[in-house]
């Protein structure tokens, strides 16, 4: 990464539930959003982001799926 995330110890106590959770799921805090911690105003705009899209049932579970593993190729990121 060019900009490196926090520490998921060291960051609020909203983003290290959110860290937890994810760890839980799977294995590990996604490396976006410990980037997006080191402003906890930005982190909770797009956790907002997320969770509304999440919550309004307009994207399917599987289509959600595949774009993220499409947007993580086109990163270079293994998913």
């Amino acid at each position: 990464m060019r900009i490196e995330g926090v520490e998921p110890e060291e960051a609020d106590d909203y983003a290290r539930r959110v860290f937890r959770a994810q760890a839980e799921k799977w294995g590990a805090p996604l490396a976006n959003h410990l980037v997006h911690a080191r402003r906890p105003t930005i982190f909770r705009g797009v956790r907002a982001m997320w969770t509304g899209l999440d919550g309004s049932g307009l994207l399917d579970a599987k289509l959600v799926a595949l774009l993220n593993r499409r947007v993580a190729w086109h990163n270079g990121c293994e998913f």
